[in-house]
């Protein structure tokens, strides 16, 4: 939604009111914009590029890596797209598109992150599909050939940087129903599609220090109109490298007046992408941290019972924070219990304490 992530939500030119719909405004009823449907197919390369008739829009890449001393670190790279009329033809400044992009870089003891704000139109940022380029000024993700893999991804703040390649033979891997993935009981829902094979090398630099890197990623692709429901809040979401090879993908949809909406994937370790009911799911936090003036759990029981997984995920630098536009923690996380493995967690909406 990783929500995932799902920051996109009208961070410019926005009606105050529509942000109290859902968690920045993500909840907001607009009947304009494409809507999403079960059963539309997705295809390749053509959904790798922008969908302009939708409203809100993502690329997301986070990368759980090693550097050359053992220790381990976290990388994000996020490019959102968000549209104030749909299939908007406009041209330089009279485009309506507008982009958000955010990177980060996370280890156990130093979390920084920047943020980039866009007009289309104007060349600053875009997506091309074929061949694969999602760009905003100087950060980058690209294809290095005629396929989409491999990817450059490159990004830097003001005392970070890195470059790295992603490569995958892998398919694309559908979430949710053949990639329709619902996020509420009342018809909210999102295209969304992930690529959680990737095994990554290149370099991370931090305070003028350089290191070589090496792992795994995963990327995230969702694209919807209403993405929430008007009373959701916030998300905890979560992606899972396994130790058997298999990956994870959980959320919880979090709201004031209702019970929360549980959703997620298994994906076999050769791609095969199988929905979970949420009653067989359980995410259940173990502890807290104070972040940012807010108390956040940082450590979590999580569980499939038809799977047979019963692990605890911790992060590994409680206080990954992104103060950007809209307030977020997104952190590398490790996995203990029925089986290891190492992932990421995104939560978002947990107001400053009283």
């Amino acid at each position: 939604m990783n929500a995932r992530a799902l920051l996109t939500a009208l961070f410019l030119l926005t009606p105050l009111p529509a942000l109290a719909q859902g968690f920045a405004g993500l909840g907001e009823t607009n009947g304009t914009y494409a809507p999403v449907t079960p059963g539309t197919a997705i295809t390749f390369p053509r959904d790798h590029g922008a969908h302009p008739g939708h409203r809100i829009e993502w690329w997301y890449v986070t990368a759980n890596l090693t550097d050359d001393t053992g220790a381990p670190l976290g990388v994000q790279w996020t490019l959102f797209r968000q549209a104030n009329a749909p299939d908007d033809t406009g041209t330089g400044w009279a485009s309506q598109q507008y982009w958000m992009g955010h990177t980060a870089l996370t280890t156990a003891k130093a979390h920084r992150h920047a943020e980039r704000l866009a007009r289309g139109g104007v060349g600053q940022a875009g997506v091309d599909a074929a061949p694969f380029e999602a760009w905003i000024d100087d950060w980058s993700l690209k294809s290095t050939g005629a396929d989409f893999s491999p990817l450059q991804l490159s990004s830097k703040g003001d005392d970070f940087s890195y470059a790295l390649t992603l490569a995958t033979d892998a398919p694309m891997v559908l979430q949710g129903e053949d990639g329709y993935s619902r996020k509420s009981d009342r018809g909210q829902a999102s295209y969304y599609v992930s690529q959680p094979f990737f095994e990554v090398t290149g370099s991370v630099t931090l305070d003028g220090t350089a290191r070589t890197v090496t792992g795994r990623a995963w990327m995230d692709r969702e694209w919807s109109s209403q993405p929430l429901a008007p009373d959701q809040n916030g998300w905890d979401w979560f992606s899972l490298h396994l130790d058997s090879g298999a990956k994870l993908m959980l959320f919880r949809l979090r709201s004031d007046t209702r019970a929360p909406y549980f959703a997620g994937n298994w994906i076999t370790a050769d791609g095969t992408s199988t929905a979970l009911t949420p009653d067989a799911i359980t995410m259940e936090p173990l502890g807290t941290a104070s972040v940012a003036g807010r108390t956040v759990p940082v450590k979590w029981r999580l569980a499939v019972a038809d799977r047979a997984l019963d692990v605890t995920v911790e992060a590994l630098n409680p206080a990954s924070w992104n103060a950007t536009s809209f307030p977020y923690w997104e952190g590398p996380i490790t996995v203990t219990g029925s089986q290891g493995g190492i992932g990421y967690l995104e939560m978002t909406g947990y107001p400053m304490d009283e």
